[in-house]
């Protein structure tokens, strides 16, 4: 799977879940365990979309040797 695919995959994945968010936010039975895992997900995704982002923006090293 290329960067460009993978960062689309997890673009999805975070999309989904601030749906969920906004969901259970809006939800009167949702517990702050469940809101608090909902957000921990996005972070972890959105850190891993970022971190790819910087790969694919940083020169290839390996083309300069």
């Amino acid at each position: 799977m290329t960067i460009q695919a993978r960062l689309e995959t997890l673009e999805k994945k975070h999309g989904a879940l601030e749906e969920e968010l906004h969901l259970a936010l809006n939800h009167p039975s949702s517990n702050d365990t469940t809101i608090s895992d909902i957000k921990r997900r996005k972070l972890r995704l959105k850190d891993e979309i970022e971190r790819l982002r910087g790969e694919m923006s940083e020169p290839n090293t390996m083309e300069l040797n």
